[in-house]
């Protein structure tokens, strides 16, 4: 979740909040998909049961994660997050954004769009003020995949990514390939022209995630993620996803 960054930033009830600390950032890492029980938590973290038990009461006491009973033995405790994870701190690189600032004031602009050099703008923008916002563009991608759903009428998966294709190149989306159903592989190919803008250094990967998550999750009622295979960066031709049911 946090990449080996210093700080994470998460969203709550009360407010941002920006925590540090390795081994809390990992506890909530592993539970972003699903609930985990306090042995599931201190198997994953390799710590000791004392050393967990006095994160898990900080992280309760920060309202970043709730403690329940499990239904299954009452003797057990399981944990879940009661938060949304933002942004966390990254070394700040200019050279993009600045590259991206010149390409706006030039007459190649109008090759590629306005609006789209503004919104890479914008996220390169994040970037060079240090600040990684993949996992709150993955969220806001979930939230419009949800809304875009509506143009959707299949409830099958195979049809519903038929129509998603369909409406993704009608609206200068993008384009994506189906590359097996079980399980289900996805490649997705110049998502909102990240690959014919001339500056590369990280594309709308986790944008793309939410948008099929969301679609997904809305049109068939079921909670999914969509991992990343492989690492993207400007030599890689698509972002290949692989969907998990939740």
């Amino acid at each position: 979740m946090n990449n080996g960054d210093n700080t994470a930033i998460f969203s709550t009830d009360i407010g941002f909040i920006a925590l540090n600390g390795s081994v809390k950032i990992s506890i909530l890492e592993f539970l972003k998909d699903s609930s985990k029980s306090f042995d599931e938590i201190v198997q994953y973290t390799g710590k000791a049961k004392s050393t967990i038990s006095v994160h898990l009461n900080d992280l309760k006491s920060q309202n970043l994660l709730e403690e329940a009973t499990d239904p299954e033995d009452r003797r057990k405790k399981i944990y879940s997050l009661k938060c949304q994870y933002v942004a966390c701190s990254q070394k700040p690189g200019m050279k993009h954004y600045t590259e991206m600032l010149d390409l706006l004031g030039s007459p190649n602009m109008n090759s590629f769009g306005c609006l789209k050099c503004l919104f890479h703008a914008v996220q390169y923008g994040f970037h060079a003020h240090g600040v990684n916002c993949d996992p709150i563009m993955r969220k806001i991608g979930k939230d419009v995949g949800a809304s875009l759903s509506r143009n959707f009428v299949s409830t099958d998966c195979s049809n519903i990514l038929e129509e998603m294709s369909v409406f993704w190149g009608e609206h200068d989306i993008g384009s994506f390939t189906v590359l097996s159903q079980e399980p289900l592989r996805i490649v997705v190919h110049n998502f909102f022209d990240c690959r014919s803008i001339p500056i590369r250094e990280k594309t709308l990967c986790s944008f793309a995630q939410g948008v099929f998550e969301g679609v997904l999750k809305e049109k068939l009622g079921m909670e999914c993620v969509m991992r990343m295979i492989g690492r993207c960066d400007e030599d890689c031709e698509g972002c290949l996803f692989q969907m998990v049911w939740l």
